[in-house]
């Protein structure tokens, strides 16, 4: 059998000497080393399209500053901005291709970027990949620039448009559960406090509860979004502007605000924005705070329907799957599942976030990209578990309303609604009373003299012990010696 024709190559050197590259490739010697170096996560950069895009930007907007402010000819920062331009729209990200996890705070995927963008540029210019004596990804697409700046600008860049998914996503949630609350008004249900029962509520005021909670976390992700704005464009290498014009930082921030249509601002001490990752570990915080508080709300889901015959067994979820392969007829709460390990995984990468944050050294901290797989990767599992539990879940749940009625209806809690007219003594005679017996709080008060029939009937319904209804009537102020041991 012939062997197969070898795969054609070009040759590119670097500081290190010699490498074949594949002669379709349009990354080059620096993302070839990458490649080999960090063999890691098997995931490429371009799993977070937006970071791809955000690197794309920053080139953009530098090729437009350069020649702006006269240290890059028009042909060439033209070429640079159309490539980039095209890396914007979506094309060549699989030619990203070196790993998340990497040494050298960076410089790899930045490496990676100025040679697939020069590389689109030359083909552009009707010149042959690899033809860096004309157009070089160091000398010209990265010019005025150092990873240290670059790097940092372009997860803050991907990272805002990232969140923008995610807050889209969270809105449709929180509506979601806004809807169900709407459908649920009217159910009576008996609320608890450390899993024991307590007062009276409906299911709409808990389905509420939950997406106010999460109209909150929009909020807080809106404002945290800010953090992410601040950028050290023009910084270089520690933040002293070497090897930059003095009219770079101003350029460059200005063509990227057109670019991105963020409210970008540049740093007032490059040297601190340079060495310093507060801001992604605030932000990666509130993201935390996000995941904690959905996976609480999906405990509740668990329990609410959890059953359906031994459990609260007080809504239905979606049946999604079978729940065992020995139990017949099992179902299990599998959407609330994956979104509560989605929420642990969050909580993990948080302490990453943390850790590396901490680890920074002197002028620089290494270990961004750490950072920024940490938080592309949160913000991506949270967008596609809050997916899953509106349109696989949550949508879908409907009310057990006959067992949540009998519940309510045998339930001695609602006598504290009668408190504020019997006093607590009595009251809580009372609902022992009822507990041994077995019997209705309404009847064992209306026996005992503390109130008519009709009153208690009054206090008693569903509007009042919910609170949808306040208490209009007078309330008689009860002293001492009107309380009546039972």
């Amino acid at each position: 059998m012939a062997s197969a024709a070898p795969t054609p190559t070009r040759t590119e050197t670097d500081s290190l000497g010699s490498m074949e590259i594949p002669v379709d490739a349009y990354w080059g010697i620096h993302t070839a080393r990458a490649d080999a170096n960090f063999p890691i996560t098997k995931r490429p950069i371009s799993v977070y399209p937006d970071l791809v895009v955000g690197l794309a930007m920053v080139k953009q907007a530098s090729a437009r500053a350069n020649r702006e402010i006269g240290v890059l000819d028009h042909e060439r920062a033209d070429l640079i901005d159309r490539a980039a331009q095209r890396v914007i729209d979506g094309e060549f990200h699989e030619q990203f291709t070196v790993g998340v996890i990497q040494g050298g705070a960076g410089t790899s995927t930045n490496m990676n970027a100025n040679e697939v963008i020069t590389n689109i540029a030359l083909e552009l210019a009707g010149r042959g990949k690899g033809d860096y004596a004309f157009l070089s990804p160091i000398d010209h697409t990265n010019r005025s620039q150092s990873t240290n700046d670059v790097y940092p600008t372009a997860v803050k860049i991907g990272l805002s448009l990232t969140l923008r998914s995610l807050l889209e996503e969270l809105d449709l949630l929180r509506l979601s559960f806004l809807g169900k609350s709407r459908e649920f008004h009217d159910v009576l249900k008996v609320g608890r406090t450390q899993l024991q029962d307590a007062v009276p509520m409906t299911l709409g005021q808990e389905f509420n509860g939950f997406a106010t909670t999460l109209g909150y976390d929009h909020t807080r992700l809106t404002e945290n979004a800010s953090l992410m704005f601040e950028i050290n464009m023009g910084a270089t290498a520690i933040g002293t502007g070497i090897t930059t014009h003095p009219g770079y930082a101003p350029a460059v921030l200005k063509h990227l605000r057109e670019i991105t249509s963020l409210d970008l601002r540049t740093a007032g001490d490059l040297v601190e924005a340079t060495s310093d990752t507060g801001s992604f570990m605030s932000f990666s915080s509130t993201l935390k705070r996000n995941a904690m508080k959905l996976s609480k709300i999906c405990n509740d889901l668990r329990l609410l329907s959890s059953g359906p015959q031994a459990g609260f067994g007080e809504i239905n979820l979606p049946a999604m799957q079978a729940g065992s392969s020995i139990m017949p007829g099992k179902v299990n709460p599998v959407i609330p599942e994956v979104v509560n390990q989605v929420a642990f995984a969050v909580a993990g990468a948080d302490m990453t976030v943390t850790m590396a944050a901490e680890a920074g050294q002197l002028q620089l901290n290494a270990f961004e990209p750490v950072i920024a797989h940490s938080i592309f990767q949160s913000i991506t599992w949270m967008r596609q578990a809050m997916w899953t539990l509106r349109v696989n879940c949550v949508d879908g749940i409907t009310a057990n309303r006959d067992r949540l009625g009998a519940m309510v209806g045998a339930s001695v809690g609602v006598i504290t609604a009668l408190t504020p007219f019997i006093g607590y003594a009595a009251a809580a005679a009372l609902a022992k009373t009822a507990l041994l017996t077995n019997r209705s709080v309404a009847d064992l008060v209306v026996e005992a003299g503390l109130m008519s029939r009709d009153e208690v009937v009054k206090q008693l319904s569903p509007a009042r012990l919910s609170g949808l209804e306040t208490i209009t009537a007078a309330i008689p102020v009860i002293s001492p010696e009107d309380r009546i041991e039972v």
